[in-house]
């Protein structure tokens, strides 16, 4: 009888291990046939921004995003300084834009992404992960000139202990 408790509790354990349960901020690679999955918990906080260098215009560009209860993200806008290349001067449909202090913010009404990819270039620009006041340099935990895969995933302990948390 006891043998049957033990072999029932490793496997009520071994079967824990493997539950998906944490939400988390994922990125993994791309293009490569053992990809690395890189994640940071989400905990209660479901708003992050990506902020990065224009590398024309030399200015931050702040992106929101919100995660919905579907584990798809809602873009909800983009703030930069300098329009023309790459950055939008006018809104579509869905869309406002405003201009206020010598910065257009670009606000989109039901934006919803499933994932989205995100290159890491080569460059000495900033691309920064915010996420409950803190900020995660993305060009020193993701390998430079990679493309990284961002979607918002549930994550089981095994697959926390194989992947790397962008907080260490």
């Amino acid at each position: 009888m006891k043998k049957w408790l033990v072999l029932i509790i490793i496997l009520v354990t071994t079967a824990i291990g493997f539950i998906p349960y944490e939400r988390s901020i994922t990125f993994t690679e791309t293009r490569t046939e053992q990809p690395i999955l890189y994640y940071l918990p989400l905990n209660d906080e479901l708003n992050f921004q990506i902020v990065f260098t224009h590398s024309i215009h030399l200015t931050d560009v702040i992106e929101s995003y919100q995660v919905l209860t579907n584990n798809e993200l809602k873009l909800l806008s983009m703030q930069y300084e300098d329009v023309a290349i790459g950055m939008p001067s006018s809104a579509e449909e869905g869309q406002t834009l405003t201009y206020e202090n010598g910065r257009y913010t670009l606000r989109y009404d039901d934006a919803k992404l499933k994932d989205f990819t995100l290159h890491i270039g080569d460059v000495d620009y900033k691309l920064n992960l915010q996420h409950k006041n803190e900020v995660i340099a993305l060009k020193e935990k993701l390998t430079r000139g990679k493309s990284y895969v961002l979607k918002i995933k549930k994550l089981s302990f095994y697959q926390k202990m194989k992947g790397v948390e962008l907080y260490e």
